[in-house]
């Protein structure tokens, strides 16, 4: 179903990232709606939604970011819940689409895992999804409905802009598969490419030695789209430091962030780490050398486009 200003907007915040739902809220002027979300004694879901929304638009905000499975699961309960109200329709927001990483057949006999995202959300009735800084853009693809994609590039170059992080620098793509997404930066900036030649990035053990492009005397700034273990963002500021690089920053969308991450990012060559709130960050990751971007007016902006039928494309 499409949306038109006929209906009135809803948003439901549930538990993954209810800040960042309150500043999507604001930036949109769409009200937050009343729900109930509890768990029955075995840790199954109960939700209830308090109020009439009858016709409305309704637009559920949740991350599929830890605990992933608890956070699917509630998403796809309430959207059951919202369809079974008469809601005129029925918009998922995904800041951190979990799942992300398995877009395709790696070796024999392996799922794919960001597919079954999609269907799963499809078959629960969702009319439309608003996701964040995709993994992998092929994504889209996995999608029947109106999928928008958003991305935090122009909040990133202008924060980086405004502190003055871009004087003397080079953009850095920590490796191959992230050459299009730090270029997009470093056409906004007006800055050169770098590519830290990591030919398996997935490994725990490989160490890339190898840098492609001139990052001598310049300040570096690695672009990716999240942080899980920090080990890829620490090897590639080891390299990057042995290459000649002044100060090495990380500008990274979804701090996703796991256990490990806290020893990697306390590296002596990271001077900086910029991410979003597009995942509640816990205590134990917070840091002086973290900063933090708000993505709410950004997804608040384009829900309003969205409910007025307009182009998000002039947010970007």
């Amino acid at each position: 179903m499409s949306s038109n200003t006929t209906h009135k907007p809803i948003i439901f915040a549930l538990n993954s990232n209810k800040p960042l739902a309150e500043k999507i809220a604001a930036a949109s002027g769409m009200p937050l709606g009343k729900s109930t979300i509890n768990q029955f004694s075995d840790g199954e879901i109960k939700i209830s939604i308090d109020e009439s929304i009858r016709g409305d638009d309704v637009y559920i905000i949740q991350s599929i970011a830890n605990p992933a499975n608890d956070n699917l699961m509630e998403l796809l309960i309430m959207i059951d819940a919202v369809r079974r109200t008469s809601a005129h329709s029925i918009n998922v927001v995904i800041p951190y689409y979990g799942y992300s990483r398995s877009t395709k057949k790696t070796r024999s006999r392996a799922p794919i895992t960001a597919k079954l995202i999609a269907t799963f959300l499809q078959n629960s009735s969702a009319d439309r999804v608003i996701a964040l800084d995709l993994h992998a853009a092929q994504i889209q693809g996995f999608f029947n409905i109106p999928l928008d994609h958003l991305n935090a590039d122009r909040l990133m170059s202008e924060y980086l802009h405004d502190q003055h992080l871009d004087d003397n620098a080079v953009v850095v793509a920590p490796d191959h598969n992230g050459v299009a997404r730090a270029r997009n930066i470093a056409n906004r900036l007006e800055l050169p490419l770098a590519i830290v030649d990591n030919r398996d990035p997935e490994s725990n053990d490989y160490v890339p030695e190898a840098i492609i492009g001139d990052v001598k005397g310049k300040n570096a700034i690695i672009i990716d789209d999240m942080i899980v273990t920090g080990r890829k963002m620490k090897v590639s500021a080891d390299v990057l430091k042995d290459h000649g690089a002044k100060k090495v920053y990380a500008a990274v969308t979804h701090p996703v962030f796991a256990d490990d991450a806290v020893k990697n990012l306390n590296d002596d060559n990271l001077s900086r780490i910029i991410v979003t709130d597009s995942i509640v960050i816990p205590d134990k990751f917070k840091s002086d050398k973290l900063t933090v971007l708000s993505v709410g007016e950004l997804i608040g902006k384009a829900l309003k486009l969205i409910q007025e039928d307009k182009s998000t494309h002039v947010l970007f």
